[in-house]
């Protein structure tokens, strides 16, 4: 029996995610007559085909559970709905309802709220929907007890951020990862030196284990062996969060290979085949590269090879359409830094032009970016990070990820969500949106064009950036040669 007919067979009263489960392997249980002789099998909660499928639920039962206290027996989506479970993120917390125009995180009647388009009907657009890392929807709304009702309502401001977009912590410590769970990572040369800096870290032994490699060792030149020692130490800490993040891991190619192409995949390949060793597979990975011309024309040759790119230090539209022309998996933009910019420069057309339609930069330029992939219909995910506070996620919530502070996760966490405020939690971008949006045709790129379409902001920023990532890699080569070799060689 599939699990969906499981679904269809079990009660409606269960009104969270662990309780469907729980109905689910009953429903299995009884659908699943054990041999004779045998009693009854029913396949642990965490094995069973609730956790990370996608459910189908029948018409009949989608009308059923979406029933709310005010005793409306309306289907919130045609003749069937679906439900997408994220692994080990069920929350007794987080009942959500789908409201039929979605978008919207209000009170529905006395069972639920709704929460984004987490049900769906059968001809709904599978790429808006997607149930976020933190927060679960079961969305089951059947009438509750009154003392049931009020645990199930109480949800976090992030929790209900999360129905949006994926969180993932800014944070290089990464002993802050056990305070918030990662769904995606990125390893970085600063994050090494964060690793090295805290001995009790249970990453620790990913460098230790570095500076003892082989073929590292064999290099003869100590210029190229620190080097090696820093590479296998990002593939180790990157094949470590591998198994503990549900997403894809990003590692950071050195950007003082910014202004070579060949050179940047030539170093993908590398961290490739030691990522490969270590039995990690190609789709749980990203490859981390600066946003100059270079660095976009490597990323367009490594994603016609199926190795997946991260573009970072992206601070225009034109550098976002670039990437997203090439076929970058993910382009990362700063929100912040725009702001802080422009309260102390003037001169960069696109800030000047946001800031005179009332707009904040950061946030118009990750907007236009989502607008572009999602009008052209490509599979690019928008990152959106330096996030200051809780304006900047709520204003950007339906962006593919936010890299938001641990403070401002720490803050959302701690307050209690008002769903029934009129502003409420409403989703900002929206692939739909986006693809009603009218852009310009823009001629085809090339280097010269480029350079010029950069604006002054994203000239300076993609500088300043280039020279930091380049201070991190080389302080991390200083800690790293400073501590080899090991005290037991």
């Amino acid at each position: 029996m599939s699990v969906a007919m499981a679904l269809g067979m079990a009660s409606p009263s269960c009104v969270s995610c662990s309780q469907a489960a729980a109905c689910t392997a009953t429903a299995l249980k009884v659908s699943r007559p054990a041999a004779s002789g045998e009693a009854p099998r029913t396949p642990p909660l965490h094995k069973t085909p609730w956790s990370c499928s996608l459910i189908i639920l029948p018409g009949r039962f989608a009308r059923q559970i979406s029933r709310s206290g005010s005793g409306s027996g309306r289907s919130n989506g045609g003749d069937s709905s679906c439900c997408k479970c994220a692994r080990s993120h069920f929350s007794e917390r987080a009942l959500f309802q789908k409201r039929a125009n979605g978008g919207s995180l209000k009170r529905r009647g006395s069972a639920g709220y709704c929460a984004g388009p987490f049900l769906l009907g059968a001809n709904a657009n599978r790429s808006e929907s997607r149930l976020p890392p933190l927060a679960c929807a079961a969305a089951l709304g059947s009438p509750v007890k009154a003392e049931e009702e009020e645990q199930s309502t109480n949800v976090s401001e992030l929790d209900a951020v999360s129905a949006f977009s994926e969180i993932v912590p800014d944070t290089v410590i990464a002993d802050d990862f056990d305070k918030f769970p990662l769904t995606a990572a990125t390893v970085s040369s600063a994050l090494l030196t964060g690793i090295l800096g805290l001995p009790g870290s249970k990453y620790k032994g990913c460098l230790d284990s570095a500076l003892v490699y082989g073929k590292c060792m064999m290099e003869e030149d100590e210029k190229k062996r620190i080097s090696c020692f820093v590479e296998k130490a990002l593939v180790n800490v990157g094949a470590a969060l591998a198994k503990e993040v549900s997403g894809r891991v990003s590692t950071d190619v050195d950007a003082r290979l910014a202004d070579d192409s060949r050179a940047i995949i030539d170093k993908v390949r590398s961290m490739l085949k030691l990522y490969g060793e270590m039995q990690i597979p190609l789709d749980r990975l990203l490859f981390r590269l600066p946003a100059t011309w270079q660095g976009i024309e490597a990323a367009r040759q490594l994603e016609a090879d199926g190795i997946q790119t991260h573009v970072t230090l992206v601070y225009s539209f034109v550098q976002a359409a670039a990437c997203a022309d090439a076929g970058v998996s993910v382009i990362q933009l700063y929100v912040g830094r725009a702001r802080d910019w422009a309260r102390s420069h003037e001169g960069d057309p696109e800030i000047a032009a946001a800031i005179q339609t009332g707009q904040d930069p950061g946030v118009a330029l990750v907007t236009r970016a989502y607008n572009y992939v999602h009008k052209k219909g490509y599979n690019t995910k928008i990152m959106a990070a330096a996030i200051r506070n809780k304006q900047d996620v709520l204003s950007l919530l339906g962006c593919d990820y936010l890299i938001v502070p641990v403070k401002v996760l720490q803050s959302l966490k701690d307050a209690p969500a008002d769903l029934d405020s009129k502003f409420g939690f409403e989703r900002r971008l929206s692939p739909s949106a986006a693809r009603a949006t009218q852009f310009p045709a823009m001629e085809k790129l090339d280097q010269e064009s480029f350079l010029k379409q950069l604006g002054p902001y994203a000239e300076q920023m993609l500088k300043q950036g280039l020279e930091s990532y380049s201070r991190a890699s080389e302080r991390v080569e200083e800690s790293l040669a400073r501590i080899w070799p090991p005290p037991n060689m």
